[in-house]
């Protein structure tokens, strides 16, 4: 597939949540992984293919729409112990800086805040093409991912084995999968 020139991109994106995928994954019992997806979600990138430092991307997350595929554990995952959903309804990223890495990696710095409290982190993405969809909407599509720990986030509950280690591992990977529509 031959990438269309960046300066063609320029303009303003609103992710699609039918196309777009939020989750994580995390280690469970010290020996198997968790996978899960947030199922509520908004975001606006703006892509200047001129100046790609100028680009920026700002998403909001519905706490409460954490889906792991097993609903106590997702109950568990929005009270006080992790999420704390009710009192703390989005989670949130917001760009500072961006930075074009190669012809197609960029690196998102910005503030994510999860359950009330904010870090910077670095988001490293490969832009994975555009193309005009059958309805005639500009798309472009972009997948990244961090590992954090959510410890740093006051996500700390935790429970002892009897082998030994916890329950959950504190760190957690992020993962987008980005479709994006240009606005006119």
């Amino acid at each position: 597939m031959t990438m269309p020139a960046l300066t063609d991109l320029t303009g303003t994106y609103v992710l699609d949540p039918v196309h777009t995928r939020i989750g994580f994954v995390a280690r469970h019992a010290m020996i198997t992984k968790v996978r899960g997806a947030f199922h509520e979600f908004e975001g606006t990138l703006h892509l200047d293919g001129s100046d790609p430092a100028k680009s920026r991307a700002s998403v909001s997350i519905q706490a409460d729409s954490i889906d792991t595929g097993n609903g106590d554990r997702d109950g568990h995952l929005r009270t006080n112990d992790f999420l704390d959903a009710p009192n703390h309804p989005r989670i949130t990223f917001a760009s500072t800086k961006a930075e074009q890495v190669d012809d197609t990696h960029f690196r998102l710095t910005g503030d994510l805040t999860i359950k009330g409290t904010s870090k910077s982190i670095s988001i490293d993405f490969e832009f994975t093409g555009a193309a005009q969809d059958s309805f005639g909407n500009q798309r472009v599509g972009f997948e990244g991912a961090i590992t954090v720990s959510r410890k740093d986030y006051g996500l700390t509950w935790n429970a002892a084995l009897e082998g030994g280690g916890v329950l959950v591992g504190d760190k957690v990977v992020l993962e987008f999968d980005i479709s994006a529509i240009k606005q006119v």
